[in-house]
């Protein structure tokens, strides 16, 4: 057996190990303050041995095959400070949550059923996401004045939002409530006073009315996601003073309005993500929205290992000693549709850097800073009435891997620059009014069909008088240059590109993505295997937990 003294058990990973702890000498049992069981073969039952453990202050099961109920003798275990059960098949809990040193608390990805489970007020870390959780939500959770994350994601509730979000008592500093049927208004004090609030995603409801204004006051927000509903209202300028703000999702809500009444002060500096597609914008792009961009426009070359949007909380409050497995993280997630598929990112590269201005009514012509953006992933500005000619400058975009510019007005040639896009997987130019040569180069050879059709005057060019291109330095700089020499280039349509199929059987697995593309999505995967970093955000005066800076020690 164990020896008496030992305190740290963890064995996570062991899948192979069988137990028999279940003896009824009892006695034999170490005095154990931290069990690491994650991830192991512990059996369909909840494993009775642990109601023996009076100063278990920290236990982890999550990633078993655990079924039925949280059994009502585990609040036997009354010490417990941080308890993990996530992604088992639990279908409830066989009382209410009473244990009053609770600080950490995830339930999230099993089969919970009924209404929440209200945790204690000692609550911090609280996660019932990715169950089947059903009715309101009571406004009595507000009374944990030292809750600082709480996410309800992925379930059936209803009902409206609790208005007391955003009491002057709480520290709340993820609020995540997507893909649920909630109605009625956001809170509208949901940042009555500078406060601590990161994240805020309400995707995927039915909530009405504006945006609230006091959003404004929360400076330390980084998402912002509430796409999805039926928010009617203009366009937010006012949340460019947010000086950490990474993530804005407005897709798919009644938001209108001339876009270009930009206002110099609204200069979202460090956003790399912008979703505002399936609206009713209205106006031209101005190059000056675009200038002050300036989380797009540097590539990190010399980072390493991949960093993400997340938010970790430290467990102990003093009780012993952690390392890093031993925090409680929420990471953000995202939805991104590429080439009208959609995809959930269950998180966030800080390196995934996208535009959609898809379905509004935007106007003019595509301004040519766009090309400054140098770190985008992808760019979609399809379903507009944008007009003239495609910006030369685009052709600098160098980390582009998907580019959908459908249903405009575009006139001219397809800019021979578009060849150095030497990551671009999926091109989509159909119903412009683009005339001229296709470009033939290397990854253009891969594109279909469907990439070009709706534009009549696009014709493949044959290649018996191929001139040699400029090294892409010199074609870059030529972005006043005429192109009417149509002999050059040509185009041989493939049925299936090998980039669109990496791009979009994503799904299959990872064999697809070790063909090394695309690139964010391989970082993605292998950053499971290798995830020594996090993103760092502001700091919290938020009691009874803060927020990790890099790696947890």
């Amino acid at each position: 057996m164990f020896p008496q003294n030992l305190r740290y058990l963890q064995l996570s990973g062991n899948s192979l190990l069988t137990f028999s702890l279940d003896s009824n000498n009892h006695s034999t049992l170490p005095d154990l303050y931290l069990l690491d069981l994650s991830s192991c073969n512990v059996g369909h039952i909840f494993p009775k041995f642990l109601k023996h453990f009076h100063n278990l202050k920290y236990l982890n099961l999550s990633n078993n095959s655990i079924q039925g109920k949280v059994p009502k003798w585990l609040g036997v275990v009354d010490s417990l400070c941080y308890l993990d059960l996530s992604h088992n098949s639990l279908t409830g809990i066989d009382h209410q949550i009473p244990w009053g040193n609770l600080t950490n608390l995830d339930l999230s990805s099993n089969l919970l059923q009924g209404e929440l489970p209200l945790p204690p007020n000692t609550i911090i870390f609280f996660s019932v996401s990715n169950n089947l959780l059903t009715g309101n939500v009571s406004p009595s959770i507000c009374n944990s004045s030292s809750l600082q994350v709480l996410s309800l994601a992925h379930n059936n509730f209803s009902g409206q939002i609790p208005q007391c979000f955003g009491n002057s008592n709480q520290y709340l500093e993820v609020l995540d409530l997507q893909n649920n049927s909630f109605y009625g208004t956001i809170p509208s004090k949901i940042c009555r006073t500078q406060n601590s609030l990161v994240t805020l995603n309400l995707n995927g409801n039915q909530l009405e009315g504006t945006l609230p204004r006091s959003l404004a006051k929360c400076t330390q927000l980084v998402v912002v996601d509430v796409g999805n509903n039926r928010i009617k209202d203009t366009f937010p300028f006012w949340l460019g003073t947010l000086q950490e703000l990474q993530v804005l999702v407005l897709q798919a809500n009644k938001f209108h309005g001339d876009f270009g009444n930009s206002k110099a002060n609204s200069s979202f500096p460090e956003l790399t993500i912008f979703d505002i597609s399936n609206n009713n914008f209205t106006g031209i792009l101005h190059a000056t929205f675009f200038k002050y961009l300036k989380g797009m426009m540097h590539v990190d070359e010399g980072e390493t290992a991949p960093q993400y949007i997340e938010y970790g909380l430290f467990v102990n409050r003093g009780f012993f000693s952690l390392n890093r497995d031993s925090v409680s993280v929420y990471q953000d997630s995202v939805s991104v549709t590429i080439k009208g598929n959609i995809f959930e990112l269950p998180k966030i590269l800080t390196t995934f850097t996208t535009i959609d201005l898809s379905n509004n009514k935007f106007e003019g012509k595509i301004p040519k800073v766009i090309g400054e953006l140098h770190a985008l992933k992808g760019l979609n500005l399809s379903h507009n009435g944008f007009t003239g000619p495609l910006p030369k400058s685009m052709g600098s975009l160098s980390n582009l891997e998907w580019l959908d510019l459908s249903s405009n007005k575009l006139t001219g040639k397809i800019p021979v620059e578009f060849i150095n896009l030497n990551y671009l997987q999926v091109l989509n130019l159909s119903g412009n009014q683009l005339v001229g040569c296709i470009p033939r180069a290397r990854h253009f050879d891969t594109f279909s069909n469907d990439s070009y059709e709706g534009n009549p005057g696009l014709k493949a060019c044959n290649l018996d008088h191929e001139k040699r291109l400029p090294p892409p330095s010199t074609v870059l700089l030529q972005h006043e240059q005429d192109d009417d020499d149509e002999s050059g280039f040509g185009w041989k349509a493939v049925a299936i590109g090998y980039g669109c199929g990496a791009l979009f059987g994503m799904a299959m697995g990872y064999c697809v993505f070790s063909t090394g593309k695309p690139q964010w999505l391989v970082r993605m995967i292998e950053g499971d295997q290798n995830h020594n970093k996090r993103v760092k955000r502001p700091r919290s005066n938020a009691r009874g937990g803060r927020r990790t800076q890099g790696t947890v020690n």
